[in-house]
């Protein structure tokens, strides 16, 4: 008989582990909603034409997509923004602005797996829409560092890199350099990190040989690593598409810096983003022992929603993976061991103890406790160690002396102290034991 195996870069998730994976979703939804985010969700397939040109060749040759039975041509979504434009745009009109979403969803890239990357993942998503200045960089910066810093993580572990398409733009284009050279030298700086020379093969193969004296421009600019020589560097060049974004770029990391958040924010213009949509500014969060992939990433993406068909509707956004993320925690002794425990056990006699425990059994799971009690018949010396092991706090007992007497024997799994309670106050008691604890 053939052995079915889960299908190569998928995950399952088994009790143990969806723990795991259920209290790192708790504290990002808990962060994301303090910070007056609103939680939505969407379809899992979606029409390819959503992520042709305009998620970039990169995500579009990983995409699992296939022709549907009724001969559409579609896609397992391999990311969330083109989708939530589609949302935003399709009610932009009825929306209260600033639009401040998140959303927790799986996402499903058919790539090579390595370390912190498989085929299918999750992801944590916020986007705020209609806010055109840095401010809304500001909101979703904060978000992102928070997001980190609420399981534990400090700047020793973490840090956020910041760059901007928009700076880069400008700049070259005062080099005289055009449009479409721009776009090739971004998608070398994108890789230079990773590539180094090799990066800029792509661009002479498509524009012929790189003017030297440009490159070396080029490289020094993406050696910048703060606002001090970004703006000693730009100061003999001048023009005001320059002035205005070096007057962005004050406001965002002075804001920051307000909010105390300025330890973790490194100017570093070496990162430009892949995707094809981005339009200014763009920021990525790493660990510091540079041991890992990208925590997360993200920016702004003004054209998208008309792109889209929607309306012109500024936005940024950003998207924490949990595969990455998870690595970092458990490197770091930060995912807690979590035990599933009821908070009653119930041990119980025969037949007719049986049924009569089932009345309170009920009675206390409708009032929110979680109960556990033996399916079969078993001793009672069983039954007690079986309550001791489950991490139970309470036991009720319910023997055929308790059950002649109208009573139940409630023993305090801690303190080993025992109480007999009548049969109808078992729920107020259970219920003030909890309370007081």
């Amino acid at each position: 008989m053939a052995t079915f195996q889960t299908l190569p870069g998928f995950r399952e998730f088994y009790p143990e582990d969806l723990a795991r994976r259920n209290h790192i979703f708790r504290l990002w939804r808990q962060t994301a909603k303090t910070f007056g985010f609103a939680e939505y969700d969407a379809p899992v397939l979606e029409p390819l034409d959503l992520y042709k040109a305009k998620s970039g060749e990169e995500i579009e040759a990983q995409l699992f997509s296939f022709t549907d039975k009724g001969g559409r041509e579609v896609a397992l979504r391999p990311e969330m923004t083109p989708t939530v434009c589609r949302l935003v745009g399709a009610k932009a009109n009825a929306l209260k602005r600033p639009i401040k979403w998140f959303s927790i969803a799986e996402f499903y890239r058919y790539e090579r797996m390595q370390k912190g990357r498989g085929r299918c993942f999750f992801q944590f998503n916020a986007d705020i829409f209609g806010e055109p200045g840095p401010e809304a960089e500001v909101e979703l910066i904060a978000l992102l560092v928070q997001c980190l810093r609420s399981f534990g993580l400090g700047e020793a572990d973490f840090y956020v890199r910041l760059s901007d398409r928009n700076l880069w733009f400008y700049y070259l284009e005062a080099l005289g350099v055009d449009e479409p050279r721009i776009r090739g030298l971004l998608g070398a700086i994108d890789r230079y990190e990773k590539y180094g020379d090799d990066a800029f093969q792509g661009y002479t193969e498509k524009f012929g040989p790189l003017d030297p004296a440009l490159k070396t421009k080029v490289l020094e600019f993406l050696q910048i690593k703060s606002l001090a020589v970004l703006e000693t560097t730009l100061s003999t060049i001048g023009g005001e598409k320059l002035t205005q974004r070096l007057a962005d770029w004050r406001k965002l990391l002075t804001a920051l810096d307000a909010m105390g958040l300025s330890k973790f924010i490194e100017v570093d213009l070496g990162v430009v983003r892949g995707l094809a949509y981005y339009t200014g500014f763009v920021f990525e969060a790493f660990d510091r022992k540079g041991e890992l992939r990208a925590l997360a990433g993200g920016g702004r993406y003004d054209d998208l929603v008309q792109k889209l068909g929607g309306p012109a509707l500024p936005a940024v956004g950003f998207a924490i993976g949990d595969m990455t993320f998870s690595l970092l925690l458990e490197e770091r002794g930060l995912m807690p061991t979590l035990v599933q425990a009821p908070d009653v056990y119930c041990v119980v006699g025969g037949e007719p103890e049986r049924l009569a425990a089932f009345a309170d059994i009920n009675a206390l799971r409708a009032a929110g406790y979680q109960v556990e009690y033996p399916m079969k018949a078993i001793a009672f010396g069983k039954q007690f160690k079986a309550a001791a092991e489950s991490g139970a706090k309470l036991a009720l007992i319910y023997g055929g002396d308790e059950l002649a007497k109208g009573v139940v024997k409630i023993r305090d799994l801690t303190t080993r102290t025992e109480t007999e309670v009548p049969r109808d106050q078992v729920t107020a008691t259970v219920r003030d034991f909890f309370t007081a604890s």
